[in-house]
This record gives structure tokens, sequence and C-alpha cells, in this order.
């Protein structure tokens, strides 16, 4: 018989084997490969849509709209679609869910530039995706044992933290540069349809009240948004009884309004700025890419001397300040270059190119975001009791969702009216100076904060903050995906 094992998260080199021995387990893998087919295929989308609608439009507008035919539908339906997921067999809705969302790719692979279509067919995406979340996250205790639960779901958000930068970051530009925008979404096409068929392979789930009656589907239905609307006001509530909570929160919709505003203006700025082709926008991402994955490497080893509001606002302000030099490279490359030319410096003014110097932001930019983004979660995860944690931290999840949606609705048309250069140095000066109000407002470290750092093993050695976040038994969690634009997995419990 087995022995049971603690739900509590050991910060030894134990817990890397566990986590990826899960893989051992057949089921789980096949679930896990689906995860990674629609999380980092539902990404690369972004980045291919972003450069389509770039392409036959040059509207900022347009991709503002198509964000929230990503976001509104996972904010208005994920309170219901639980109650019908427990009604079916989790399997066949995995599979059905998958193969609506390639076929709905399919059909903007063949559909052209029609922009009213493209959105509808997104709503539908989104919508079948808050349904295929809860789905694939209840699968998990069902298809481990209770002793792997745990590592099934580290290895299931560490996933989801890193589908972002995998799919939009890097594979969504490669892909677009070798070939186009329309072969990526055909692509991610195949990817939807290759997970369907992973999920045939599933065993059966069993069903929770599978002979409820449709009026009671429904009444059951109507009891989540009442639940739902009632835990949206407690978590208010909460918040303003928790001045700390409530200022990670902020810094948390500050980052994840920050990947919209990339989103949305990234691909025009490369067009503008750099005078390359909309496809190119890769040459700004993926230095983006290689920056988030130096920072969580630098968080890692030198975190734990650092105090981690220290952390968040030092890492704001630079990041502000990155936001406004980068709206400003023409003039300071032009600056600069011409410095070096009168220096007969020539090989200098290739450094200070304006390629070159748009690439180097943004390399430091992806380590500063990283840095609070991760600081400011973890500092959530810590202020927050054990008991109100799990609850909690599903109103704060939409809260941050909704945060993220007031700056992705009027980023698109004030960069349309005024430029995009012009809105990208606001929204740096705005982000330093929320840095400098946060330093100044909030004063002195306490003695808590103070020793609030990265955390350690017995040993002293640290442990990779990814690995911290990841564990929700330990300190809940919230992704990156959540704090993205794709809503393809909710957090499983940990059960």
């Amino acid at each position: 018989m087995t022995t049971p094992v603690s739900r509590k998260v050991a910060t030894t080199s134990d817990d890397s084997s566990d986590t990826l021995g899960v893989l051992g387990n057949r089921p789980f893998l096949l679930l896990w490969l689906a995860q990674l087919s629609t999380q980092v295929g539902g990404n690369m989308v972004i980045y291919g849509l972003t450069v389509i609608i770039t392409v036959a439009y040059h509207s900022s507008s347009a991709i503002s709209m198509l964000l929230l035919s990503f976001l509104v539908p996972a904010i208005l339906f994920s309170a219901i679609a639980g109650v019908f997921v427990d009604r079916v067999d989790k399997r066949h809705l995995l599979i059905i869910t998958n193969v609506l969302r390639g076929l709905a790719f399919l059909c903007i692979f063949f559909g052209g530039n029609n922009l009213l279509a493209l959105y509808l067919l997104m709503l539908l995406v989104s919508t079948v995706t808050t349904f295929f979340g809860p789905a694939e996250a209840s699968m998990i205790p069902f298809l481990v044992p209770k002793e792997q639960l745990l590592a099934a779901n580290v290895f299931f958000t560490l996933t989801a933290n890193i589908a972002f930068a995998l799919g939009f970051a890097l594979l969504g530009p490669i892909l677009a540069a070798l070939f186009s925008a329309q072969i990526l979404i055909l692509m991610v096409a195949g990817l939807y349809f290759v997970a369907a068929l992973i999920c045939t392979m599933l065993p059966p789930s069993p069903r929770i009240a599978a002979d409820a009656s449709a009026s009671q589907t429904v009444a059951d239905a109507e009891r989540a948004v009442g639940t739902m609307i009632g835990q949206f006001g407690e978590g208010i509530a909460y918040i303003r009884e928790n001045r700390n909570v409530g200022w990670s929160l902020t810094y948390l919709g500050v980052t994840g309004a920050l990947i919209g505003i990339l989103a949305i203006l990234g691909s025009g700025f490369v067009q503008t700025t750099l005078n390359l082709g909309s496809n190119d926008f890769g040459v700004v991402v993926v230095p983006l890419g290689l920056g988030v994955v130096v920072g969580i490497l630098a968080l890692n080893s030198y975190g734990r001397y650092l105090p981690r509001r220290r952390t968040i606002e030092v890492g704001l302000v630079a990041l502000g300040v990155l936001l406004a030099v980068l709206a400003c490279i023409g003039p300071i490359s032009g600056f600069l270059q011409d410095r070096a030319a009168s220096g007969d410096l020539a090989d200098v003014s290739r450094v200070v190119s304006t390629l070159s110097l748009v690439m180097a932001i943004a390399f430091l930019a992806g380590g500063a975001y990283v840095i609070v983004a991760i600081s400011a979660q973890t500092q959530l995860q810590e202020e927050l009791p054990e008991n109100v944690r799990g609850r909690v931290f599903g109103v704060l999840n939409m809260l941050v969702s909704i945060a993220s949606l007031a700056p992705i609705i009027a980023i698109g048309p004030l960069a349309d009216l005024f430029g995009r250069q012009v809105v990208i140095f606001v929204v740096g000066v705005i982000v330093c100076l929320f840095g400098l109000f946060s330093l100044v407002s909030r004063g002195r470290l306490t003695a808590l904060e103070a020793s609030a750092r990265s955390p350690q093993t017995p040993s002293g050695a640290p442990v990779d903050p990814m690995t911290a976040l990841t564990v929700p038994s330990e300190i809940g969690t919230i992704s990156f995906g959540d704090l993205a634009l794709v809503h393809d997995s909710t957090a499983p419990n940990d059960q």
C-alpha cells in the first residue's frame, strides 16, 4: 500500500525529479502534450493575427478589438462553464473543443482578411476555450494517483507560464518570418487537430449528476453566476481591507496591460520606426523573450539578496524608462550615429543603429518585466492567508483581466490618433511614475517586507522562483497565461 505523501512543498532537489517523473504516467503525458499543443498554438495565433491585421488594415484599433475578442468571453462565461463540464464526459469535451478550434482556424486561413468574420471566429474560439480549460484541469485528479497530483499540478502550471513566451515571443515570429502569418495560422489549426487526436487516447472520465435535467443544469448555472458575483464583491472588500494585496494586484494589472499594449503596437512600431515588414516583428519579440529567460535566471541567482517590494518598484521604474527611450529611439540613434561618424568610429555606428538599440532595449525590458511580474505574484501569494487563497485567487485573476481591458480598449484608438511612438512614450512615463509613486507613498520597508525575498532551501540555496510560483498547495498560482491573452487552462486545484 502506498504511503500518503505530504502536501507540504519540499524545497529540495527531489521536487524536480518528482515533477519530471509524473511524465511516466502515460494518460497524464497525453493530456500534457495536448495542453502544450493548444497553449503554444494559441499564443502563436495572437502573433499571426496581429501581423495579418497590421498588413491589411494598418490599424491599432483593429488589433485592440482582436484582443478584446479573446478576453471578453473568458470573463463572461468562466463561472458557467464549470457547471456544464461536470455534466459530460470530459474526454469528449476535450476532443470536441479542440476540433472546433481547429476548424475555426481553418476558416480564418481560407477566409482571407474579412475583419468581421475574423472577430466572430475568435469570439467562438475564446468561448470554446472557456469550456476547454475546466475540463482539462479537472481531468488531472482522474488521470494521476494522489501521490503524483502535486507534481502534475506543478508541471501543468509551469507549462502555462512558458506558453506565452514560447508561442508569442519565439515560435510565432520565427515561423511567420520563414513562411507567412497565414501559413502560421494553418500550422496552428494542425496543432489543435493533433491535440484532439491525442485526447481520443485518454480514458473516459466519470460524470457528476449525469442524469440531471436540463432545468437543473440551468439552475446550477444561475447559482454559479450568483456565487461569482458574490465572491467578486467579497474580493473587492478584501482588497480594500488589505492594502498590500491591492498594491500587489495593481502591479500585476500593470504588467498584464503591458503585454496587451505590446501586442497592439508592436507590429506597427516595427514598420514605422525600423522600416521593416510586419513579419519582422520577431526582431523585437525574440530579444524580449530572451530577456524574460535571463530575468528568471537573474532572479533565481540574486533575488535572495533583494527585498521583494523594492525589486518590484525599481523594476517598474526601469521598465518605464526603457519604454520611453524606445519611443524616442529614432532621434537617439541618429544623434549617436552622428557622434560616431564625426569621431570616425564606423564600427560604433553599427552598434548604435536603430535596429541594434531596439533589440537591446527589448532584451532589457523583457528582463525587467519578468522580474516585476514574478516578484508581484509571489508577494500577492504571500499576503493571502491560507484559508482564503483558493477562493480569493479566482476573484483576483478576474480582476486582473478586467483591469487589462481598459488600456487595451483605449490604446488602439489613441495610437491611431496620436501615433504609436507618442503612446509608447506616455505609457512609459506612466509606468515610471507609478513605480516612483509606490516607492514614495509606501515609504520605508517594514521588517517583514525587508525579509521578503526569494525562497531558499534549508541549506541557503535559492529556489527557482518559477517552481515556487507553480506549487498550488503551498502558495497558490497565477500563471503568465492568465496575465497574457489566451486563457487556455485554469490553474488546477490541489486536491
